[in-house]
């Protein structure tokens, strides 16, 4: 779930910077600067739940016993 986290706070980094280049004519610079934030913020608190919620993962259980039958 690590590898989620990194990748979803990567994916977002570089949707922040496309959209800071794309946004550079089109607005002001402190409104371009909060939207950039916005998304920043955003990729911080969803790698970090997923980081958090995802280490809780039980996954790591032996499978139940399997008795053969004749």
């Amino acid at each position: 779930m690590e590898i989620a986290a990194i990748i979803f706070a990567a994916f977002l980094v570089a949707v922040a910077a496309i959209t800071f280049f794309v946004l550079k004519r089109a607005l002001k610079m402190a409104i371009r600067a909060a939207i950039v934030a916005l998304i920043l913020l955003i990729a911080v608190v969803g790698g970090v739940s997923l980081w958090w919620f995802g280490a809780n993962d039980n996954s790591t259980k032996q499978p139940a016993t399997i008795k053969k039958s004749r």
